[in-house]
């Protein structure tokens, strides 16, 4: 559809229902690519599981490995450094939830490595109404969410749930309380914060499509900005319960930077706003 006028696309003329039956069928096309990859990830569950949901739990696990040589460096001896395997007992209490279990981050992590081609189904659907200038800027939006996207997940992954269970196996208020968590509670942990953290991180799409509308400005997120700091050390110090500042930073630094890559993104749609006027006035 890229390239296309809406002159020359059929599609743009079409009724209420014939809108209907085509998203319909986007929408089909987008949930096979979820049971897909979701069937992909079920065939290796066993590499899946072992490698990447309990691969945080070893003291192998590359963010691990670069703390310690950060530390290192710093001159901050073994403080900030995993040299030993998260002792975490996982329990299964329900019959089949195993099973369940299974299905269950299938789907999720199918979600996420489709998610990408979900994107692009929706793009696909919204396309043919646009003029060919707007298409092109549109695809390539649609690019940089579905990068923001993985690239929030990576970092969930590598920064915010490893230093997060370790915190969590390792807390206790007192020696006759031990943590002996199901596996549920990990999975379950495990698979929000990604999805959560996946759409923090398309903070500066959200900013993009409403500077587009002129419901938010940069000047108005540039006068918010000390609040913004503020809140963003709160949600960092929720999100990663460890009390050293270390863990902390290494998560609001992230964010504050999207923070500030949103400011100039409604910047740059605030000047080409105010041109556009100038122009057609």
């Amino acid at each position: 559809m890229l390239g296309k006028s809406n002159a020359d696309n059929p599609e743009a003329e079409m009724g209420f229902f014939d809108h209907l039956e085509s998203l319909r069928w986007h929408l089909i096309r987008s949930v096979i690519a979820v049971v897909v990859c979701a069937s992909l990830v079920g065939i290796f569950y066993e590499f899946v599981f072992e490698a990447i949901i309990l691969g945080i739990t070893s003291k192998d696990f590359p963010t691990y490995r670069l703390v310690c040589i950060i530390g290192e460096y710093l001159n901050l001896g073994n403080s900030v450094c995993i040299d030993q395997d998260i002792p975490i007992q996982l329990q299964n209490t329900a019959m089949f939830g195993q099973v369940t279990l299974l299905i269950q981050y299938s789907i999720i992590i199918g979600f996420v490595l489709a998610f990408p081609y979900i994107i692009f189904e929706l793009w696909r659907f919204v396309a043919p109404a646009l003029s060919e200038k707007d298409q092109k800027k549109t695809s390539l939006v649609i690019l940089a969410c579905s990068l923001f996207f993985f690239i929030g997940v990576l970092f969930c992954y590598f920064v915010i749930i490893p230093f997060s269970v370790n915190f969590a196996v390792n807390f206790s208020i007192s020696s006759k309380i031990k943590n002996n968590f199901t596996i549920e509670n990990y999975i379950d942990f495990f698979t929000v914060m990604l999805l959560a953290i996946g759409a923090v991180f398309e903070l500066p799409m959200v900013v993009y499509f409403l500077s587009k509308l002129g419901i938010l400005k940069a000047a108005t997120m540039q006068n918010a900005r000390r609040y913004a700091i503020v809140i963003i050390l709160i949600v960092s110090g929720i999100i990663t319960p460890s009390p050293d500042v270390f863990t902390q930073c290494l998560v609001a630094v992230p964010i504050y930077i999207l923070y500030e890559l949103s400011i100039f993104i409604a910047a740059r749609n605030d000047k080409k706003r105010a041109a556009d006027l100038i122009t057609n006035a």
